[in-house]
């Protein structure tokens, strides 16, 4: 089978990928960057009455003028207006929140006033009709489309949907993504090593970037090197109704790779298998019924970046969420020989100068093996196929795995 070019893949993993067409309804605490799934219109009009935006008094302009006494007639705090109208020649006492008052249409702040006694206050500025009042409907007015569908539920929006008085949100469902780690040598972190063994760390990685992209994780742990022990997970995944499912490691053609050929019994449609990427060339993809499979490399730097570049703009279409937009632009800081026929990504230190411009660099040791390499790294370096040998101070695009 021909390497697939990453893009290509990318494509086709991609294809038909939406958010469900059922939305939940979630309490507004519970909303916060989830994405919202319908338009959302105001129930009320915001604010729902003249309003002063200052603490001060509530006067008639045209008797406001520089050095004139008023009489004080009463007080308006906010949840506490004043009952009655401004009679001439008076001021109201008001706080900020509060109602205006009838026959006020000014609000002049209290720091260009000077109260002389509790029944009387000199105006030392003079006012200007109009200054200070948020007027009905300012904000938003009932019926009005606050929020539209595919917003990010972020502090700003949750905040809004409040004032729009929702106490609930509907919005996209979390992708369900079941994450299976496979072969008789892997053991989970704490557990005692035997001869030959190793930790699975892959899982827990992959599992958090998928988690950051908005998906709910459905861990089904380590499957042994047996069709018995993969076709549990699978039930699991099914039963659970996993919108995708991601393999970690068994998915080559070696006597001991069980992963395609225990999907392929059970009915998978096979996509593609192997990209032309380094790392990550063993990547594979498919369809079981409405499941989606991703199969990734088991080595931990190409299980990362293959989740990267793949699985992490899967769970944003699904969830509904804007596309990643991880690379960026910069300058070698090295020298690269040319390159074959495969893309790579080089784990990569990053350094931003005065002007913003970014300098990426290789980091000394590629092996896709080293997960030192990868915690450390700032970015991934992107050489195209059969780009020419580059020096430092070229241009070239990274792809951000960190700020």
């Amino acid at each position: 089978m021909a390497l697939m070019p990453v893009d290509e893949a990318l494509e086709r993993i991609l294809d038909g990928a939406a958010p469900s067409d059922k939305p939940e309804l979630l309490q507004l605490a519970e909303s916060f960057d989830r994405v919202l799934a319908r338009d959302l219109v105001a129930l009320r009009t915001h604010p729902p009455f003249a309003a002063s935006a200052m603490d001060g008094y509530a006067v008639r302009a045209s008797e406001a003028g520089a050095g004139a006494e008023l009489a004080l007639q009463g007080e308006a705090a906010a949840g506490h207006g004043f009952d009655g109208v401004l009679a001439q020649g008076s001021a109201i006492r008001i706080f900020t929140g509060a109602p205006v008052p009838e026959g006020a249409d000014t609000i002049i702040i209290q720091e260009n006033t000077e109260r002389l006694n509790d029944t009387s206050v000199r105006i030392n500025l003079a006012a200007e009709a109009g200054r200070h009042i948020r007027h009905a409907g300012v904000d938003f007015e009932k019926g009005q489309t606050g929020l539209e569908a595919g917003r990010l539920l972020d502090a700003g929006a949750v905040t809004f949907a409040a004032a729009m008085n929702h106490a609930t949100l509907p919005v996209y469902k979390k992708p369900k993504v079941a994450v299976l780690a496979t072969g008789d040598e892997l053991r989970l972190p704490g557990q005692e090593l035997g001869p030959g063994q190793i930790i699975a760390s892959n899982t827990f990685g992959v599992a958090a970037l998928a988690r950051g992209a908005g998906a709910e994780i459905i861990d089904l742990g380590i499957a042994e090197d047996r069709m018995a022990s993969l076709d549990a997970a699978l039930d699991t995944a099914i039963t659970e109704a996993a919108d995708v499912l991601v393999t970690i490691g068994g998915a080559s053609v070696g006597d001991h790779d069980l992963v395609q050929k225990a999907l392929k019994a059970r009915g998978m449609d096979l996509d593609f298998w192997k990209i032309a990427m380094r790392p990550g060339k063993p990547l594979m993809a498919g369809r079981l019924g409405a499941l989606r499979v991703l199969g990734l490399p088991g080595n931990p730097a190409s299980s990362l970046v293959c989740a990267h570049l793949f699985l992490e703009p899967l769970i944003a279409r699904l969830a509904g969420r804007p596309d990643p937009k991880r690379v960026r632009k910069a300058v070698l800081g090295a020298e690269l020989p040319a390159n074959d026929v495969r893309q790579d990504y080089l784990r990569g230190e990053l350094t931003e100068d005065a002007s913003g411009t970014l300098t990426a660099a290789p980091m000394p040791k590629q092996d896709s093996s080293l997960m030192k390499v990868f915690a450390d790294a700032r970015c991934l370096i992107i050489r195209p196929p059969f780009a020419a040998a580059a020096r430092p101070g070229d241009p070239c695009e990274v792809l951000i795995l960190r700020d």
